[in-house]
């Protein structure tokens, strides 16, 4: 019988009943067979809990249309999961031939040259932008539907690789999940929500590290007073930490920005945990100097033990990405903004 997990305060029984647990499993079987069952199975049990809490229509609906986004989402970037790709954020009013126009193209059709691929929200001004830059081939556009200003611009227009979102929440989602990096261009509240929410997302470990850059246009302004604002108003009166303003590079140079995106990926590769195990994937050993200097500067980061290193994949890893080399250690949890400075250690090693 399966055991229902749940993160919140509910009791963790087993469920569904006998019987149920039975036509539950024949379902999938004959309609959703999957290595993954268990997951499916799990979602089932909570769409059969939904009706027996009484869930209004408008939050079925709400779910559904949800769930429905996210598939379909998914089924559009599973194809390209390899290909690394930049989030690009900035006003969608911002006309062509404006500086910051002109800048957002430049960095797009440098990230393209890079073999990386470009996400932005479909609409004009600066999504457009980056969709010029990119190219059609190498560009997503995620798009929200909204009764004013938002249109698809005609570069991503009925592209296979367009998708469509009613909610910003899904939308959003698939911005931070699918993206290796995150820049952003001046903008509006929205182009100001996108980079806090990268920023608390990765602070908080709900994200995985990636280059943010704030790219101004040449002798441009507006993400240096942003900085300012940050560092006098958040920074000085220690809402975060000093190694939090680590997270983010502002520039108002293209080159300064790609660099800063691609050095990112230099050595290291990506990471995931493994039970109690943090694990960083790397493309090239470190040599024992390397590893005695990370494990002197960053042993605050580890709970027990120490930061080790292996050939391959450890155990728990399902044999994922076997060409790559692995820094494994028991982390804290409590600083993200110091694992972005060991990864920038790593890579600099």
């Amino acid at each position: 019988m399966w055991v229902m997990t749940d993160s919140n305060n509910e009791k963790k029984t087993p469920f569904p009943k006998p019987g149920r647990e039975q036509g539950i499993e024949a379902f999938l079987k004959n309609y959703a067979d999957s290595p993954d069952k268990e997951i499916l199975a799990e979602m089932m049990v909570t769409l059969c809990r939904l009706a027996k809490d009484g869930t209004g229509r408008g939050e079925l609906k709400l779910l559904s249309k949800s769930l429905k986004e996210l598939r379909y989402a998914f089924k559009v970037f599973a194809p390209y999961q390899e290909t690394r790709k930049a989030s690009i954020f900035g006003s969608s009013r911002t006309p062509p031939g404006h500086p910051d126009y002109i800048q957002a193209d430049r960095f797009a059709r440098r990230m393209r040259e890079m073999n990386w691929m470009v996400i932005t929200g479909a609409g004009d001004g600066i999504m457009r932008a980056g969709h010029d830059g990119a190219g059609r081939e190498a560009s997503f556009g995620v798009a929200i539907r909204l009764p004013f200003e938002q249109k698809t611009n005609a570069i991503i227009a009925d592209d296979p690789k367009l998708v469509n979102f009613k909610y910003f929440f899904t939308r959003k989602l698939l911005f931070i999940k699918e993206a290796s990096a995150v820049a952003l261009f001046p903008g509006g509240f929205g182009t100001q929500d996108e980079g806090f929410e990268a920023l608390t997302l990765i602070q908080t470990g709900k994200a995985n590290p990636m280059p943010i850059v704030l790219v101004d246009a040449p002798g441009g302004t507006y993400w240096q007073r942003w900085r300012e604002y940050v560092t006098t108003e958040l920074l000085h009166t220690q809402m975060i930490s000093p190694e939090d303003m680590d997270f983010f590079r502002v520039t108002d140079d293209v080159d300064v920005a790609v660099q800063e995106i691609v050095g990112f990926y230099t050595r290291y590769h990506s990471l995931r945990y493994v039970r109690d195990l943090l694990v960083l994937r790397i493309n090239s050993p470190l040599s024992a100097e390397a590893m005695t200097k990370l494990n002197d500067r960053y042993g605050d980061l580890v709970t027990k033990g120490k930061i080790e290193q292996f050939a391959g994949p450890i155990e728990g890893e399902q044999g994922e990405y076997p060409a790559q080399g692995r820094i494994v250690f028991r982390f804290a949890r409590q600083s993200f903004g110091r694992l972005r400075l060991l990864i920038d250690e790593i890579n600099r090693a």
